[in-house]
């Protein structure tokens, strides 16, 4: 029997992942597709009356072992994947996008969702159930129900080969990443690298029985070298490695599918009457419109650039005199920053490792949650995992009642994709009065234990330890009805709120002396240092938040505009690029063809959501800082307004329902040091 289609009969119903066979997932999740149709011909096809319960409420539930079999499938493919994983995933994605126009444009279950959504006015119904039914009628209008027969067949064309392209972008970029290898082996060649990191080189090397020292795009050994190797010959090589990821005109290049993406898309949006696809996307976002995303990102670019521009000129003075480097290149960015900010704030990484090993760190994050939310975290080992480097934890309230399972999974391997996020496994509801809890799941790629030291993180991995479980936080405290409402389901611009607020603990000394000790003697992070951090916290924001505009702005030139003319993408990303380059553009260089958030994830029109939800979290922690960073009534206001409630309102309702006002963008002009504190 395959343990795909049956119920999970596992402690806490998790995911079996022992007991599934890779060659299970494919005939699993046909035959869950064939149920699910059933069920949805069920409801699309009785004669009874429609109504909110036997068609809105019907439809919602539907397909609920289908969306397990799924998630479990798609999170492995990016945290755990191989050549048969990724094959089976190109079969299943442009199926499940059939699928999926399969219900949004049948017409007998479209005219019931209509028939009740146009009686909603004489409706007895809750706030979320209102939501509900909006958001299930858009889910058909958005997806083409209003469509003739032949705009419909289009649509599904559209939809498949959008499916298999953005599979393919993804599955070229984890390629290119684990394909090229730097292999040092004069020991001159590493200099200025830390004793940690050049261990870390060494042990990956003789993984893979190599001689000398190891060198990787995986950040963990990317990020080092970039950031501390005096050789800058090896830092251009490697940053020209980075930077032209799927971008060599080989069989790994994303320039057509790229191309091919931005034109579908655009097709898609104008076959459903929209402008453009962001004129489709940003109807569902706190912003709106295309107009207004602009308009933020290029208010935030006039009060940015004239910082950015007198910080670069300050880091190019300052590599001239110390090196005599006339021209400051990219490969030169992290380099003489590191070297500055050490020379201004006595203050550098290397320092800062030793107070924040990995375990003590994951331990100070569960402490703040405990201060917080009044959570608990226990270690647990007796339920299934995919990887054995995953931890698995059982999360309870103070009733001792479970909250949720957690999975951590923190190191780089071959297949898992870079870089870090949050997922889900199964869900938060609410059905037949039982509330069945979520299990959510972080990955993230951090540095690696050595034999002769622990995971000792840097600052930054600390901030993204506390920024995804920020994410994780919404996952497992998620209490609505709902599923398709629950946790991290709301607004795209809303989404990075409970991340980026988790941030701002990370600079406090109330909650560093929580968690920041010495690995090796216990001492407690000292006073000097954390004044350093806090200090140190605006070093290069100009050049920061710049940078991050830059990539909300290419966002918006591919997904704002009809890109039907654009032949060539390098040549559109530097027309992009122009208003916010600093550095000299590198000509094997592209970013837009490895820009796997918008390309393949969901940031697709939404990538100035980061900049948009920091003007929320600047707003937020504001209100802890002037009432305590732990304040209980607070923190309970943001789990009950925020964190708890998913989409079930509009995003700022429910921000002015635990502020008390709409966010002030000055908040966060203050905090990155571009307006007088």
């Amino acid at each position: 029997m395959n343990t795909l289609l049956k119920h999970f009969n596992t402690t806490y119903n998790t995911a079996p992942f022992s007991k599934i066979k890779t060659e299970d997932y494919k005939p699993a999740i046909i035959t869950l597709i064939k149920d699910t149709k059933k069920e949805i011909d069920a409801i699309a096809n009785t004669t009874d009356t429609p109504t909110f319960k036997n068609t809105i409420e019907a439809l919602e539930y539907s397909g609920q072992q289908l969306n397990r079999a799924t998630s479990i499938f798609f999170n492995l493919n990016s945290a755990e994947t191989n050549d048969e994983i990724q094959k089976i995933a190109q079969e299943l994605s442009p199926i499940l996008s059939e699928f999926g126009n399969d219900i949004t444009l049948n017409e007998a279950l479209f005219k019931r969702v209509k028939t009740v959504y146009d009686g909603k006015d004489s409706l007895t119904l809750t706030t979320e159930q209102h939501t509900l039914l909006d958001k299930k009628y858009k889910s058909f209008s958005r997806n083409g129900a209003n469509l003739n027969e032949a705009d419909k067949l289009k649509l599904r064309d559209i939809d498949k080969k959008l499916a298999q392209l953005k599979l393919q972008f993804g599955e070229n970029v984890l390629a290119e990443t684990n394909k090229y290898q730097m292999v040092i082996t004069n020991e001159n060649d590493l200099s200025g690298l830390p004793e940690g990191a050049k261990e870390a080189a060494k042990q990956l090397a003789e993984s893979k029985d190599i001689d000398g020292w190891l060198i990787t795009l995986d950040y963990p050994s990317y990020i080092p070298f970039m950031t501390y190797a005096d050789n800058r010959d090896l830092r251009e090589e490697l940053a020209k490695a980075s930077g032209s990821k799927a971008f060599k005109g080989d069989a790994l290049d994303n320039q057509q599918n790229v191309l091919d993406i931005a034109k579908l898309r655009y097709q898609r949006a104008q076959l459903l009457g929209y402008k453009t696809h962001a004129h489709f996307v940003l109807e569902e976002r706190m912003a709106e419109t295309p107009e207004k995303v602009e308009a933020f990102l290029n208010e935030l670019l006039e009060k940015a650039k004239p910082a950015a521009e007198k910080e670069f000129k300050n880091l190019q003075e300052f590599a001239k005199e110390l090196d005599g480097i006339s021209r400051l290149e990219k490969w030169d960015s992290a380099y003489y920053s590191e070297k500055l900010k050490q020379k201004l704030f006595d203050l550098d990484d290397e320092q800062l490792k030793p107070y924040f090993k990995l375990e003590n760190v994951i331990d100070g994050v569960f402490t703040i949650a405990k201060k917080l939310f009044g959570l608990e975290f226990e270690h647990i080992t007796t339920i299934d995992k995919y990887h054995d480097e995953v931890l698995t934890y059982k999360v309870t309230d103070q009733k001792g009642e479970l909250v949720s399972i957690f999975y951590a999974d923190f190191f780089p391997r071959p297949g898992k994709r870079n870089g870090a996020w949050m997922t889900s496994y199964k869900s938060q509801y609410i059905e037949n009065s039982v509330n069945e809890r979520p299990h959510i799941s972080n990955v993230c790629n951090f540095t690696k234990p050595t034999k002769s030291k622990p995971s000792l993180l840097t600052f930054n991995e600390v901030t993204t330890l506390f920024h995804e479980f920020g994410h994780a936080l919404h996952g497992m405290l998620a209490n609505t009805t709902y599923p398709s409402l629950s946790g991290t389901n709301v607004y795209w611009d809303f989404v990075e709120l409970p991340s980026q607020i988790l941030e701002n603990w990370c600079y406090e000394k109330e909650a560093l002396e929580l968690f920041a000790t010495h690995y090796e003697t216990g001492e407690v992070i000292p006073m000097e240092l954390i004044s350093k951090i806090k200090d140190s916290s605006t070093f290069h924001e100009g050049m920061q938040t710049l940078r991050q505009l830059s990539f909300g702005l290419l966002d918006m030139s591919w997904h704002g505009t009809n890109p039907s003319a654009i032949t060539d993408v390098k040549t559109h990303e530097i027309e992009a690029f122009k208003n916010t380059e600093l550095y000299p553009d590198v000509k094997q260089n592209c970013m837009s063809t490895a820009f796997s958030h918008i390309f393949q994830g969901g940031y697709s029109s939404g990538y100035y959501s980061y900049k948009w939800a920091e003007v929320l979290d600047a707003d937020a922690f504001n209100y802890f800082k002037q009432n305590g960073i732990f304040n209980i009534e607070i923190a309970t206001k943001f789990k009950d307004n925020v964190l708890s409630q998913g989409g079930t309102e509009n995003p700022m309702v429910l921000y002015k329902r635990f502020r008390g006002q709409e966010p002030q963008p000055e908040a966060l002009l203050k905090r990155a040091g571009l307006l007088p504190k």
